[in-house]
């Protein structure tokens, strides 16, 4: 007698569906799964012809397709969600019901057996009582359904190749799969206008299409990427929505902040409107900030808007530019001071791609992570403490939970001001450090200094400020600026070897977009997660800081 084998943890409590062509063999793989894993097995075909009374066939001679997949969901929502976990093996065509999708995706794992059209038609070519097939051809039948269904199975959880092999074979494959599965893990979104799911996870480039599909209104989108992206995981990613049956074009644009500007913004909307778009057509950002911010701009002004899709492939932009909608470009006056409130219908963001980035850039991301927890989260910037070595390093696992965390962080703070309108509190704070931060941009040169980098020295300069006028402990503020040190990010003006004037950087501060009144507007701090906000610090004290660490008057 063949050993029980445990449910992983991911999978305690949730069912598995098996989803497939006829002939695919689910119910033979299903018996055979249920019994390796000590579950129920269900066949929902059967279970539908033991509740009418008749044959799958005569359903459907008597009350037509779309009274059948309406009796069919109902039986598999009962057998989801009545009782425990299950194996369920499903008819062909009840994966294509969107509805059905929703119920298998909202109470179980979703396994696609795919099998290669000969073998499927070998073993369809005796059921002529299936009703697709009777007086039909096999193999012409079977070629038209997987035209047909194959992008849709696409949206399973998990694809199982199988072909001629024993079922005990498949069956082995089967759970497998299920054994080393790692589900992306999913952070919801709440605003007042939108709701979408932030995911994270390894691979997600690959599964693009089965994961985007759901929330597109059409299944056509425009993908804008940079040049150095493109190379590394633009046809990764094209093959993913094509096994959707996602149709799609690319546009790269030049890698680097120059790329984010007014004349950068009107070639790629002039590429978006030769493509022939419709107001369905979703723009999907393959990228860093950079790309994510012009895209989004492009998406939320071309035809008044576009569906817009985020996936972001540096840290930086996985833990923040991607979250909360805002999109942007540059003009000669400073950063982001053209742009709009745009919410993605979804966020993917595939830890696969941050293997590819430059330390340099990997660095610029954690300072953004760091950066949450100090505003409001001092157990987090505790857990960034004790890991921050291992995320900068690559570890794979710790990338994840930090992306995760400070998504979670983020969504929290976005979905109490979605669009800034709380000038006190809310997404302001999460400005920490970047008064500083963009007018050393704007001082250098964008792209000279990265963003992370320029908010890390911000983040150092904010708490030292903060140390002058009073506010927070020096003890914090040197507790604050070792780790970012221990990471390898500077955190001080003296770190950039650059000779600075004060004058120059309060001048890019009095061009900042967080300017009020004429007043110089810093995120300021308590403390360790204690930020907030101050609308009238003396430029004197901003000056008399920044002579202090070095600049020239």
């Amino acid at each position: 007698m063949r050993e029980v084998a445990p449910l992983p943890e991911h999978l305690a409590g949730r069912s598995i569906v098996l989803v497939g062509l006829m002939g695919a063999g689910k119910t033979s793989i299903g018996r055979r799964l249920a019994a390796r894993l000590g579950l129920p097995f269900h066949d929902a075909d059967a279970e539908i012809e033991l509740a009418a009374g008749c044959t799958i066939a005569e359903l459907f001679e008597r009350f037509g397709e779309p009274e059948f997949r309406a009796g069919e969901r109902r039986v598999i929502r009962r057998l989801l969600t009545v009782g425990g976990p299950i194996v369920l093996a499903t008819g062909g065509g009840a994966f294509m019901d969107p509805l059905t999708r929703a119920a298998i995706r909202a109470d179980a794992a979703s396994v696609w057996l795919r099998c290669p059209l000969p073998t499927l038609v070998r073993r369809v070519s005796t059921r002529q009582h299936r009703p697709l097939l009777r007086d039909a051809d096999p193999a012409e039948v079977m070629t038209a359904l997987m035209a047909k269904r194959h992008p849709v199975y696409a949206e399973s959880d998990l694809v199982v190749d199988c072909g001629d092999e024993s079922p005990d074979h498949t069956t082995s494959s089967v759970l497998r799969a299920l054994l080393e599965w790692h589900p992306p893990r999913r952070l919801s979104v709440a605003l007042s206008t939108a709701r979408y799911d932030v995911v994270v996870g390894e691979g997600l480039l690959a599964r693009a299409g089965g994961l985007l599909a759901p929330v597109l209104p059409q299944k056509r989108v425009v993908v804008v990427t940079d040049s150095v992206v493109a190379e590394l995981h633009l046809a990764t990613l094209m093959a993913g929505l094509s096994e959707a049956g996602i149709a799609a074009r690319s546009i790269v644009v030049p890698a680097g902040e120059s790329a984010k500007s007014l004349d950068g913004y009107a070639a790629l909307v002039d590429e978006i409107l030769q493509a022939g778009v419709e107001r369905q057509t979703a723009i999907v950002a393959l990228g860093g900030g950079v790309v994510g911010d012009l895209a989004g701009f492009a998406a939320a002004s071309v035809l008044r808007g576009l569906p817009f899709i985020q996936i972001p492939t540096t840290l930086l932009a996985q833990v923040d530019s991607s979250v909360g909608g805002k999109t942007g470009i540059n003009t000669r006056q400073g950063k982001n001071l053209l742009g709009a409130f745009h919410q993605p219908r979804m966020v993917l963001a595939d830890t696969a791609t941050l293997a590819t980035l430059p330390r340099r850039e990997l660095l610029a991301g954690y300072a953004e992570i760091a950066k949450a927890g100090l505003i409001a989260d001092a157990a987090l910037f505790a857990w960034c403490e004790a890991n921050g070595t291992a995320i900068v390093g690559g570890n794979r696992e710790r990338q994840a939970e930090a992306v995760m965390r400070a998504c979670a962080f983020k969504a929290r703070v976005v979905g109490d001001d979605e669009r800034e309108e709380k000038p006190n509190d809310g997404r302001a704070l999460l400005n920490l450090g970047h008064t500083f931060g963009h007018a050393l941009e704007a001082e250098l040169g964008y792209g000279t200094i990265l963003h992370g980098e320029a908010v890390a020295i911000g983040i150092g300069l904010a708490f030292r400020l903060s140390v002058r006028l009073g506010h927070c402990h020096a003890a914090d503020a040197a507790r604050v600026v070792g780790h970012i040190e221990s990471v390898g990010l500077p955190a001080e003006l003296a770190h950039l070897n650059r000779r600075l004037s004060a004058a120059n950087l309060i001048a890019h501060m009095r061009r900042d977009k967080k300017m009020r009144d004429g007043a110089l507007h810093f995120v300021l701090t308590h403390g360790i997660g204690q930020a907030f906000t101050s609308s009238d610090v003396p430029a004197e004290a901003v000056a008399g800081l920044l002579r202090a660490e070095g600049c020239d008057a």
